[in-house]
């Protein structure tokens, strides 16, 4: 009978588990969301067209709806200041800053993925 609850306790746990890796995955997937995210972890509060620049391939509207899932799901922060014409700063919330270990082991697999394609560190 223990061994029947424990198992039914371990598949809960899993069950669970999966539900939170598909929710975090729901929240993280797609080409340029890690790419936002890092982009404002590593260069700080930055206005909308800084941060298509430092992206680079991204679109305008592209990069419009990608901000505005991450805002909603209290990732980021968009600050409308009151400028002539108006101008829009994007930042990490403290629970946005959370991702920081996540992105920096993405980071450094990315590199381990690159010296052992490449045999050596990738150029900056």
């Amino acid at each position: 009978m223990k061994a029947l609850q424990n198992k039914e306790e371990t598949n809960g746990f899993c069950k669970f588990r999966i539900n939170v890796i598909k929710d975090s995955m729901g929240l993280l997937t797609g080409k340029w969301k890690i790419h936002i995210l890092g982009t404002l972890l590593y260069g700080g509060k930055m206005r909308f067209t800084d941060l298509q620049r430092e992206i680079g391939a991204i679109g305008p509207k592209m990069l419009s709806k990608e901000l505005q899932d991450l805002e909603i799901n209290h990732l980021l922060t968009r600050t409308v200041l009151n400028t002539k014409p108006i101008t829009v700063e994007y930042d990490l919330t403290d629970f946005g800053k959370t991702l920081e270990p996540i992105i920096d082991a993405i980071t450094q697999w990315g590199i381990d993925y690159r010296e052992t394609l490449f045999g050596k560190r990738p150029e900056n």
